[in-house]
């Protein structure tokens, strides 16, 4: 029984350091970006739209709960009942744990549609860390993979 909490408190760990990946907001820098030079272009905000960023999927959701899920299963009956319940366990326990991982890394998001003072018209997904509202003046920075939208 200690195992298996053991498992369950290391694998809901793996699940919350794996929604905190790949942060999309318009105020976070990877470690890749700092220091880096970016592209400055001002433009007005045209429209905001809310959206859902989807959390990316890793393998660490599906693994951490298929281990969890097979040494549960394993506790029901003994012998072979113990090797069909470790084997429905763990398949369970990885859907389980990836729809968890899927839902856990999702965050609000706005689509920022700017007009740049040359005319050109695009359209910046980011987090909906900072509150954008058309005809609200910003710059677009890009550079190194990414473009965002401050003020």
């Amino acid at each position: 029984m200690t195992n298996l909490r053991t498992l369950a408190v290391f694998s809901a760990a793996l699940l919350a350091l794996a929604g905190c990946a790949g942060s999309q907001s318009g105020s976070s820098y990877s470690q890749s970006q700092a220091r880096g030079e970016m592209v400055v272009r001002m433009g007005v905000v045209e429209s905001v739209r809310p959206v859902t960023i989807e959390g990316e999927k890793t393998p660490v959701g599906a693994l951490a709960g298929g281990i969890v899920g097979g040494v549960a299963g394993s506790n029901v009956g003994g012998g072979r009942g113990s090797t069909i319940g470790s084997v429905l366990g763990a398949v369970a326990g990885g859907m389980a744990g990836n729809a968890i991982e899927g839902h856990v890394s999702k965050a609000a998001g706005l689509e920022i549609t700017v007009k740049l003072d040359n005319g050109q018209l695009i359209a910046v997904t980011q987090e909906a860390d900072e509150e954008f509202r058309p005809g609200e003046r910003v710059r677009v920075l890009s550079g190194r993979g990414a473009t965002r939208v401050s003020h």
